[in-house]
């Protein structure tokens, strides 16, 4: 995978200004008393900067940028991988490439989309999306259709099994290996419990 240049760099790094500065106003003002121009005004950006890279205040808690990573990661697993293989394989390899700082943010926008009620439909909205993106790659590595439902449904499987590796995770507010929780899981879907 080649780096991103300095441009996308730079977009980056102000898109994880923004959330940096969202998710600390939301833990200390709450996340209904925060506006979108409080934020925009801590991140030292206009508003209207603020909607070129979130559409609405709640996709600035949600969005990542873990799917393009895990793609990837499904594109370049070893051909001899079995599908489980190939999907925990992208989902270990992105999460273990973030630093202890990018893990410490996921934890906090976590912890918002699983007890912030708009939050959770529009988590449950983008793990849809999630899913449809990741299957067509696992479905094209089968020789299927990008939308094959089959792909979708086993994605989907394994997407639920890493959610109830991530609510453990923010139940335990940070204090176990993320990654090991989301090994099992995925070993479940293959062992069964």
């Amino acid at each position: 995978m080649s780096s991103p240049g300095l441009r996308e760099r730079k977009k980056q790094k102000t898109r994880w200004a923004i959330q940096e500065h969202a998710v600390r106003l939301f833990a200390q003002q709450g996340y209904d008393a925060t506006t979108v121009e409080q934020i925009a005004e801590a991140a030292e950006i206009s508003p209207s900067t603020f909607f070129r890279y979130f559409k609405t205040k709640e996709d600035v808690v949600i969005q990542d940028r873990y799917d393009d990573l895990m793609i990837e990661a499904i594109r370049t697993a070893p051909p001899e991988f079995t599908p489980l293989e190939v999907v925990r394989h992208s989902f270990l390899s992105a999460f273990s490439t973030i630093s202890q700082e990018e893990v410490d943010q996921v934890l906090a926008r976590s912890k918002l989309s699983f007890t912030v009620p708009a939050l959770r439909m529009r988590a449950l909205d983008n793990m849809q999306a999630s899913i449809a993106v990741l299957a067509a790659p696992l479905a094209e590595r089968l020789g299927r259709p990008p939308d094959d439902f089959r792909a979708r449904a086993f994605v989907g499987a394994c997407v639920g099994a890493i959610i109830n590796a991530m609510i453990d995770w923010v139940h335990r507010d940070g204090q176990m290996d993320v990654l090991a929780a989301m090994d099992e899981a995925l070993s479940v879907i293959s062992d069964g419990p």
